[in-house]
């Protein structure tokens, strides 16, 4: 197969750069171009995607999302030549990448990458190759050249299957992030704890992120941004119309979203201040005593669910009225836990388990930051069997 001599790459960002460099070393004429202007300086640069696509045998696109596909290809649709391969290795939505396949017809490849800006520089990636036969092998030369090539059948499912790739990625960081904030809150010695943690299933996270993560170096040049991973779990929201779980909070992760995704497995998942509700609800529950729970609810909120089969709300003195005062006989055996936080600006959800004697209860929080701080504003509750 006739190996493409000069490539465009557009998109000098840290994914583009890093393919432009290696497609360079490897002997091919790469010109990029990228619109912030910021280089490295490995490649030689067009001041224009017109001038960087006007000479290529093939398009490597390397953009941040699917609106910056369509954008850059518009502006150089005129220069395109009708046999000029278009390499497509950006994030974007099944559908975009649907759109763009019909758009440019049989010269598009969509070919979302797995790995990172290393495993970029060393020809170490898995590619998700979709588009017609005869164009994949023209492009196979190159695309050999970046990692292993694995054949999809269409440019929707390599852009779904590259956004399932990512959530598991977004899981990943989250995990480490919960394992981390568990291990400080016991005390552990986050040596000990990366020792253990990189024998597991988060190995491979936590051996790239080492230095980092146990405080000896900063974090570096971001590899992956926490912005970039949020914008992917957002698409994937969206195409599958399927909750996220705890990724759906990438983007509110108190750190620069510029930063590498190692930044968001340290940073606090939430608040104390957040907290402190669930906190007094729970020393309410402890003690019997109806003054954490005003310190913990809205003086409007309301109580919720279903009790001996009947739909109950109380306000919230009502609620307060059902304890005595003093703990409860059996509060030695009784034990509750905050399993889940999600905050987003303003406003929070958060869940709760209860165990009290033969009871178990899950308990859904809505939090309102007002001016004096977080409280609960509404609770519902399930009493299992």
């Amino acid at each position: 197969m006739t190996t493409p001599h000069t490539i465009a790459v557009l998109g000098l960002g840290r994914m583009g750069d890093a393919m432009a460099t290696r497609l360079s070393a490897q002997g091919r004429h790469v010109v990029g171009w990228t619109r912030s202007g910021r280089t490295t300086g490995t490649v030689g640069t067009a001041a224009a995607p017109k001038e960087a696509v006007a000479k290529a045998d093939l398009v490597l696109l390397a953009l941040f999302d699917g609106s910056a596909c369509r954008q850059v290809l518009d502006e150089v649709h005129d220069v395109l030549r009708p046999d000029t391969i278009v390499l497509n290795t950006s994030t974007v939505a099944p559908t975009e990448a649907s759109d763009l396949a019909r758009r440019l017809g049989p010269a598009y490849v969509h070919t979302p990458v797995l790995g990172s800006v290393r495993a970029a520089a060393a020809g170490a990636l898995h590619l998700l190759a979709a588009g017609d036969h005869d164009a994949v092998g023209r492009a196979r030369p190159v695309l050999d050249s970046l990692g292993t090539v694995r054949r999809v059948d269409d440019a929707s499912t390599a852009a779904a299957l590259k956004l399932i790739a990512n959530s598991g990625l977004a899981g990943a960081v989250l995990a480490l992030r919960d394992s981390l904030r568990q291990a400080d809150a016991l005390g552990l010695p986050r040596a000990r704890v990366l020792d253990v943690l990189e024998l597991g299933r988060l190995g491979g996270l936590v051996t790239a992120k080492r230095a980092f993560l146990a405080g000896e170096s900063a974090v570096g040049a971001a590899e992956f941004t926490i912005g970039a991973l949020a914008k992917d779990m957002a698409l994937l929201a969206a195409a599958s119309n399927t909750p996220l779980g705890g990724a759906a909070g990438l983007a509110d992760t108190p750190a620069d979203l510029e930063a590498d995704i190692a930044v968001a497995a340290v940073a606090p998942a939430v608040a104390d201040t957040v907290l402190e509700p669930l906190r007094a609800y729970i020393r309410g529950h402890a003690t019997g005593d109806p003054a954490h729970f005003r310190a913990a609810f809205l003086p409007t909120a309301h109580i919720e669910g279903i009790r001996d089969g009947a739909f109950v709300s109380w306000r919230l003195d009502e609620y307060c009225a059902l304890f005595p005062g003093r703990p409860a006989p059996d509060e030695p055996a009784r034990s509750r836990r905050i399993d889940a936080v999600d905050v987003h600006g303003t406003v929070a959800t958060a869940t709760m388990t209860l165990r009290h004697g033969a009871d178990l209860f899950t308990d859904i929080f809505l939090l309102v930051r007002a001016d004096e701080g977080w409280r609960i504003a509404n609770k519902a509750y399930h009493r299992h069997s």
